[in-house]
């Protein structure tokens, strides 16, 4: 395997266990040197604290391009999750343009909606400018909700194949090469994610685990980044991903106190392993 090395361009929040807190550490696990470019800083994520710090590292992003740009340094993957702003996203289309090295794998999280709704800091304005991120994804990782908004097709809690079909064909439509769909459930009980990838769908179904802890998503992105940059295929690192989430939350439900994020941590060696 070359030594490659990755950027994750997200906020980090001190305490919490999501964003670059995640990633950073699941992708080293990996095998892959991984840079970090944090969007913002915030003393803990915004899911049940109060009263935290937040500062905007908006205005810093371009500097530090061109720094690296000085020094020549480029990136063999690059994988975006929160972003809190559409400036932010300008930025980060001209981070991609100005340091992808040659053959890079583009993987977005357009991290910016669940159950439905947008989450509070956004509305369609900046829905719009993540779908032009969006068009140049190698690897497109939204979930049902994120994939309505980006392509105004009505989110439901009940549907068909159908359904997810006409969703990732609009998906691709924006302009992504491949699709990983997340939190699609086609029987009670059961989830799973549908990987569309070359023109071809598969599915990989897994049991669903009753109460939701917060980062999943980002655990799954980071995970799914590292198994993929270690040469596993777009469907083998899906699978990976989606176990080594199941494991997380297996193991956060050990313990009811733990209640601002998953404990990854404890179970790293089982992805490893797979990796």
């Amino acid at each position: 395997m070359n030594y490659k090395r990755v950027l994750t361009i997200q906020d980090i929040s001190c305490v919490g266990q999501c964003s670059l807190t995640v990633a950073l550490p699941i992708i080293s696990a990996c095998g892959i040197e991984t840079s970090v470019l944090p969007s913002a800083v915030l003393s803990t994520h915004t899911m049940g604290f109060t009263g935290y710090t937040f500062r905007d590292l908006t205005e810093d992003m371009p500097n530090i391009c061109a720094h690296w740009q000085k020094e020549g340094l480029t990136f063999d993957g690059i994988y975006t999750g929160y972003l809190g702003s559409a400036k932010q996203i300008e930025y980060v289309q001209n981070i991609i343009a100005k340091t992808a090295a040659d053959g890079c794998l583009v993987v977005i999280d357009p991290a910016m909606a669940d159950n439905g709704n947008l989450y509070p800091a956004f509305d369609l304005d900046f829905v719009a400018e993540m779908k032009k991120l969006c068009a140049g994804a190698d690897y497109l990782l939204p979930n049902i909700t994120e994939a309505c908004f980006l392509t105004g097709m009505d989110y439901r809690t009940k549907y068909d194949h159908t359904y997810i079909d006409e969703l990732i064909a609009k998906l691709c439509a924006l302009g992504a090469k491949n699709v990983i769909l997340t939190g699609v459930s086609y029987a009670k009980g059961r989830t799973g994610v549908v990987v569309y990838e070359n023109g071809e769908k598969q599915y990989y179904e897994h049991e669903q685990i009753a109460g939701g802890v917060h980062g999943t998503g980002d655990i799954y992105a980071s995970a799914f980044v590292g198994a993929k940059l270690r040469g596993k295929t777009a469907y083998e690192a899906a699978q990976i991903a989606a176990d080594y989430v199941v494991e997380c939350i297996l193991e956060s439900q050990k313990d009811t106190t733990h209640t601002y994020g998953a404990r990854f941590e404890p179970v790293l060696g089982k992805l490893i392993a797979r990796i």
